[in-house]
């Protein structure tokens, strides 16, 4: 299967409350409404990313596993994509609204509670990096260094799909990397680790930093 990712800030003057609200009640329902829809997922922005005035890259993510990118292809115009699309501005500020296609590597299989903290680090490649060797050591290099973090429950690897880069298309990001850790008490000691200072150091042989970073809860809708 692959798999999109959207990426959502909430409708200005829209409360975070109302946002979360609205997202799993009322815009749950049209997504069920989409057989096509495989799994559906919402990420959403811990409160505590709010605390201070501050605001998170973005307030939730969304993502839906498709059987291939044809399928996605198909129903883009069917009366159940339009209207869930239609009711994404009900809550979104669909100007800063965006996706990427891609496909799931899982570097660290587990089973994290239902409460865990999920971690969303949104990565761009390092500058003058093509996509092939970007992809490659994310996925053999990279990945093994931070499936040894401890506290990390499970991981997985999203990678952009070729599709992305087609005629020269830029994506928004170049990967998603997923990581469910029990709670913020375990957050917090993994960055005190060794596995993670490792994983640090190696972040700029293959990204751009710093990038993006969502701590979230997440719910199954589909």
């Amino acid at each position: 299967m692959v798999k999109t990712f959207n990426f959502f800030k909430r409708r200005p003057g829209l409360s975070v409350e109302r946002f979360r609200e609205y997202w799993l009640n009322q815009h749950a329902a049209v997504i069920r409404a989409i057989p096509e829809v495989r799994r559906y997922t919402a990420s959403i922005a811990l409160p505590s990313s709010y605390r201070n005035n501050h605001e998170p890259h973005c307030d939730g993510i969304s993502e839906a596993w498709f059987d291939d990118e044809e399928t996605i292809r198909r129903i883009a115009d069917s009366s159940r994509l339009r209207a869930a699309v239609t009711d994404d501005a009900v809550f979104i500020d669909t100007s800063k609204a965006g996706s990427i296609i891609t496909a799931e590597i899982v570097q660290k299989e587990g089973a994290p509670p239902i409460d865990a903290v999920k971690v969303l680090s949104l990565l761009s490649r390092k500058r003058g990096m093509d996509v092939a060797s970007f992809q490659s050591y994310w996925r053999t290099n990279h990945g093994p260094l931070a499936a040894k973090i401890p506290q990390a429950r499970r991981y997985v690897q999203c990678h952009v799909r070729p599709s992305g880069y087609a005629d020269g298309s830029t994506p928004r990001y170049d990967g998603v990397a997923e990581v469910w850790i029990d709670d913020f008490d375990a957050v917090r000691a993994s960055g005190d680790t060794d596995e993670y200072r490792a994983v640090k150091i190696d972040e700029p042989k293959f990204l751009t930093v710093p990038f993006p970073v969502v701590f979230a809860s997440e719910y199954q809708i589909v």
